[in-house]
């Protein structure tokens, strides 16, 4: 399409979208959500075909413009943490899961890595966990308790130190997008390898499903919140290498604040992940059906909230606005 027949055939249903954001407007926020969503595909139509041209500015601009009336100065009654959780973040997470699935992929290709590297090389899984995590283990597994180290400390304790050790990790993997999306690629590389290599440590001894079962109760959780926070760090790279129509300098504010919104999503997750690790995943000999029920319910919370529930908004949101 030429861009004056783009312009000439969405020109009034941006000047309406413009003059509802002024001031004294009062457009209801959820239309408000609605139009926001066809105004950035607008705006993605434009960056496609229509790059350095005044109607990508325009746009730019009064996209700009609506993330600011929906995100900062809308005024609403209600729980705004409940508010951000239920609607404002899977909302926004939408237009971010293709970063989140590239982080899944490098995530799981690491731990493949690991993996094979692990089960071909008797000495790798020492090089990588260390010799005295490896030979504790080893002596647990002797003595038939192959996940006794999750056991040998008291459960606040273990929930303290293991939560605010996530919580490191986690921010290590945004803060390492300052090195552009490679950065933050390399955290999460290496948090594979060590995985692969952490699982494969059972499987060469022959216990990887009594090991496996207690270790995933929390690290279902645990493992998604690094590719999450993975994910984070890499929309802030993204920002950094790819500025696009914007400044570096703006571009990479945008990336920023958007990455931290995600890595704020992950608060929840860690205080989650923390408890079970601390004062569940110690009970490995605890019935399978209740293993296994922890294990559907963590999963099941990580792909409705990150998958299914912001599709599902934003198509609601795209049905709003169509109405």
């Amino acid at each position: 399409m030429r861009e004056a027949a783009f312009v000439k055939q969405n020109k009034a249903k941006w000047m309406a979208f413009e003059k509802a954001l002024d001031a004294n407007s009062n457009i209801n926020a959820d239309r408000l959500a609605g139009l926001y969503i066809q105004l950035t595909n607008d705006l993605s139509f434009a960056q496609s075909y229509y790059q350095d041209s005044k109607t990508l500015l325009y746009l730019n601009s009064l996209a700009s413009q609506a993330h600011q009336k929906i995100y900062v100065n809308k005024k609403e009654k209600g729980n705004k943490i409940f508010r951000f959780f239920k609607t404002e973040f899977p909302l926004f997470f939408a237009d971010y899961q293709k970063t989140f699935l590239y982080a899944f992929a490098i995530f799981m290709v690491a731990v493949g890595i690991g993996t094979i590297s692990s089960l071909n090389d008797d000495s790798f899984v020492r090089l990588i966990l260390g010799d005295s995590y490896v030979n504790m283990t080893l002596q647990n597994i002797r003595e038939g308790n192959p996940t006794g180290v999750y056991q040998q400390d008291g459960a606040f304790g273990m929930f303290l130190a293991i939560t605010i050790n996530n919580i490191k990790v986690g921010m290590l993997c945004f803060a390492a997008g300052l090195l552009t999306s490679i950065g933050t690629s390399y955290i999460l590389f290496s948090n594979g390898v060590m995985v692969g290599a952490f699982f494969s440590m059972f499987a060469i001894e022959n216990v990887q499903l009594e090991s496996w079962s207690v270790i995933m109760l929390h690290g279902t959780i645990e493992l998604s919140v690094i590719v999450i926070c993975g994910a984070a760090g890499m929309v802030m790279g993204n920002a950094i290498l790819f500025p696009g129509t914007y400044s570096r300098r703006v571009s990479f504010v945008k990336g920023a604040k958007a990455g931290l919104k995600i890595l704020m999503s992950t608060v929840p997750l860690f205080i989650i992940a923390g408890l079970i690790e601390g004062f569940v995943t110690r009970y490995a000999f605890m019935p399978a059906i209740i293993k296994y029920a922890i294990l559907l319910v963590s999963a099941t919370i990580i792909i409705g909230y990150y998958v299914i529930y912001p599709q599902y908004l934003k198509k609601k949101y795209e049905q709003l606005h169509r109405a």
